[in-house]
């Protein structure tokens, strides 16, 4: 199993009420995908809560393979929520695959 770890820095916004709302519609959209791509054995979005770090939020995604995770990683439902939701409002991205 593959354990695919994604934290984004998110631009600023007007408001903490804007980003909190766009943090939501990032997380609802990404989890939305575990009933989208077969490959996903699950998915997670959580929240940084802790002002004084980086990074914005952490998707944590678990896969069979890292050949699974390169076809997630290219699955049009995937494609269009990083493009569409994401992509707009990401200031930063990290990335860890490991194996468990």
């Amino acid at each position: 199993m593959i354990r695919h770890i994604v934290m984004f820095k998110l631009i600023e916004f007007a408001s903490p009420d804007d980003k909190t709302n766009k943090m939501e519609e990032i997380k609802s959209s990404l989890e939305a995908l575990k009933d989208k791509i077969d490959l996903l054995r699950y998915i997670r979005v959580d929240f940084n809560v802790n002002p004084e770090e980086t990074w914005d939020l952490i998707l944590t995604t678990e896969l069979d393979s890292l050949e699974d995770v390169k076809a997630y990683a290219n699955h049009p439902e995937h494609v269009a929520v990083s493009k569409n939701v994401l992509a707009p409002v990401k200031a930063d991205r990290a990335c860890v695959d490991y194996e468990y």
